[in-house]
């Protein structure tokens, strides 16, 4: 399971918002062997004055926050991290200096979805990779 909220200027994420998405879910289907299916995105399109961000930065300035269930290896993570920096440099025109990406991981039995607790539902997917 993985839920991703992307931050950014409105201006930027409107226009971009189903190239950024379908970028990030190419790299976890290929990353975390997600099925294509598996696609929980959210977008935080912000004003400026809602979105302080580092000097060096270009209004493409994006975060990108991923919350999933431990069990995969720093390997699996690093690859997602640098498919992400790759695809949305590529695919999307967004230089890797203007993003930042992180994963937070927690238990399964802390999360809860179709009724069930994440330590209870059976998964079409693996998560220790």
């Amino acid at each position: 399971m993985a839920q991703i909220k992307i931050y950014g200027l409105r201006s930027h994420l409107e226009a971009h918002k189903a190239q950024i998405s379908d970028t990030i879910h190419s790299c976890v289907m290929d990353a975390l062997d997600f099925p294509k299916g598996k696609r929980a995105h959210r977008f935080l399109a912000l004003d400026p004055s809602d979105f302080y961000y580092p000097d060096g930065r270009t209004e493409q300035y994006t975060i990108i926050e991923i919350s999933m269930f431990e069990g995969r290896s720093v390997e699996t993570k690093k690859k997602l991290i640098h498919l992400l920096f790759e695809r949305l440099e590529s695919e999307v025109h967004i230089l890797p200096n203007d993003v930042e990406i992180t994963i937070t991981e927690t238990p399964r039995h802390n999360w809860g979805f179709r009724g069930m607790t994440g330590d209870e539902i059976k998964l079409d997917y693996k998560v220790e990779i």
